[in-house]
C-alpha cells in the first residue's frame, strides 16, 4: 500500500508577485527549490495563510537568489502581493519507508530567506 507523505514544505514564504497573464505555475527563488528538495515541475499545495485560500499547482524556477515567490495563471487570483504562504509537497511511499522519512521544512523570514 503506498500513503502520501509531507516531502517538503516551505513555511512562512511572501508572495512577491503575481501575474494573472502567465502560464499557470508557482516560480520560487531556485535556491529554495534546491534546499526544499521540491523539483522543478513538481505538484505542490499552495495554502494562503491571509485568506485560507488553497490551490494545487507546479513549480518553475525563479532567479537564483532572488527571493521571488510568484504565483502565475488563474491562480493569481487567489493572492496578493505581500500575502504568506506555505507551500507543501508531498510523495507517494509505502507505510515503511514513510516511518524511516524525514520532510524537509524550511522556516521562511519576510525576504524569503531561509531562517531555519
Amino acid at each position: 500500500m503506498m500513503i502520501t507523505i509531507l516531502q517538503s514544505k516551505i513555511h512562512n514564504a511572501f508572495i512577491t508577485k503575481a501575474d494573472l497573464n502567465y502560464e499557470g505555475s508557482i516560480s520560487i527563488d531556485e535556491n529554495l527549490i534546491e534546499k526544499s528538495n521540491i523539483l522543478v515541475g513538481q505538484q505542490v499545495d499552495v495554502l494562503n495563510v491571509n485568506n485560507g485560500e488553497r490551490f494545487t499547482t507546479y513549480v518553475i524556477k525563479a532567479a537564483k537568489g532572488s527571493g521571488e515567490i510568484q504565483v502565475n495563471g488563474a491562480a493569481a487570483r487567489k493572492v496578493q502581493v505581500g500575502d504568506k504562504i506555505i507551500i507543501i509537497a508531498y510523495a507517494l511511499m509505502t507505510a515503511d519507508e514513510a516511518k524511516k522519512f524525514s520532510p524537509t521544512i524550511l522556516l521562511m523570514d519576510q525576504n524569503n530567506k531561509i531562517k531555519q
